[in-house]
């Protein structure tokens, strides 16, 4: 399915890869196409297909879902297999939550649960590395719904930290991000979460709903707007570069003689 932005643009698509047939990318879908991106939807969990090359495309992002990395199924594997696409053609990526964690099993490294079983579910401090801190500034709360986490992998630099799963923001090279928490969601699809995800709330550490809610009052502006620089950082790289020479003209005035 191709979402494309109200106004006309030159930008090549970025390919959305979600895991339910209802998924929605949302507030990351809603600021690529504000970003004039048009958005390119797969689900192979139903059967869609993903490209050989992205050539056609600006990125890609593969976003979360119930399943784990280390599920057999075979769309998880040829998903993980398919991030070499953009790792060899050094295209951006993004992978959220499940996408970082294949991103992380594609590299070599693991995914796994705490060994006491604690989860992150609800909202958990943010510590960004100095590498982290160097790219941009990070909030200091984040929303999580996961009980897996990923280890870093050999080559990747750790840009932001947890307390219950350390690894919480990872680069890998030049084009290829992963984040274990969850910046994307809207209003609806956060009360979604919060109903549908309700037997997961007696996990430990696990928050429960009405803080899930509270806590989006608190500490999502800061969040939204993160995430907002956050795709210009993996995205719009490419068109400053493009756009570095005419930026570099002197301006002219605008008034007569």
């Amino acid at each position: 399915m191709l979402i494309l932005p109200s106004r006309r643009t030159r930008k090549q698509p970025i390919l959305i890869v979600l895991h339910q047939e209802r998924s929605s990318p949302g507030r990351v879908g809603q600021m690529l196409v504000e970003k004039s991106y048009p958005l390119d939807i797969r689900r192979p969990v139903l059967g869609d297909p993903l490209p050989d090359t992205l050539a056609e495309h600006s990125g890609a992002v593969i976003f979360g879902g119930p399943m784990s990395a280390n599920d057999p199924d075979p769309f998880v594997k040829t998903e993980i297999d398919w991030i070499g696409v953009p790792l060899k053609e050094n295209r951006p990526f993004l992978g959220i939550c499940l996408g970082a964690q294949m991103m992380v099993r594609h590299l070599g490294g693991k995914v796994a649960a705490d060994k006491e079983g604690l989860t992150e579910i609800g909202w958990y401090p943010l510590h960004a590395t100095e590498h982290g801190r160097l790219l941009m500034h990070w909030p200091k709360m984040v929303y999580h719904f996961h009980r897996e986490g990923f280890s870093l992998p050999t080559g990747a630099h750790l840009l932001a930290e947890g307390d219950a799963y350390p690894n919480q923001a990872i680069r890998y090279g030049d084009n290829a991000w992963g984040l274990q928490f969850h910046a994307e969601l809207t209003r609806a699809m956060m009360q979604r979460w919060v109903v549908r995800g309700e037997h997961r709330f007696v996990m430990p550490n696990a928050q429960q709903g009405r803080e899930h809610l509270e806590g989006r009052m608190i500490f999502d502006q800061p969040l939204r707007e993160w995430l907002w620089q956050f795709l210009d950082l993996v995205f719009e790289r490419q068109f400053a570069t493009e756009k570095a020479p005419a930026e570099a003209e002197p301006k002219r005035s605008l008034q007569a003689g």
